[in-house]
């Protein structure tokens, strides 16, 4: 099978925002992502993958893989913009090869 090249945006943010990140990389172009849960340590301390009494303050993860390197940047960009004032995340970028374009 063919490679093909693309991008792969990663969005590590909070769960309390997930809709609103969700919304906004949809209005970026964006025909897809995936979410799961995250957990760590970073410059905000550390965050459990999994809630206690509640999970309202835990990460999340965002991948989302796209043929344009113009929407994966417009994606970054904006998500911090427009959240990362606020609420913790981070986001990056990947070159990564995909072997169905058609789906991206």
């Amino acid at each position: 099978m063919d490679h093909h090249k693309a991008k792969k945006v990663v969005i590590i943010t909070e769960k309390l925002i997930t809709d609103e990140v969700a919304k906004l990389v949809e209005e970026c172009g964006a025909t897809g992502y995936t979410i799961t849960g995250a957990g760590g340590k970073g410059s905000r301390g550390v965050r459990a993958a999994r809630g206690g009494v509640t999970d309202a303050f835990l990460n999340v993860k965002f991948e989302i893989i796209t043929a344009s390197a113009d929407i994966a940047n417009n994606i970054s960009d904006k998500v911090a913009e427009t959240f990362f004032e606020n609420y913790s995340g981070i986001t990056y970028l990947e070159d990564v090869e995909i072997l169905r374009p058609q789906k991206f």
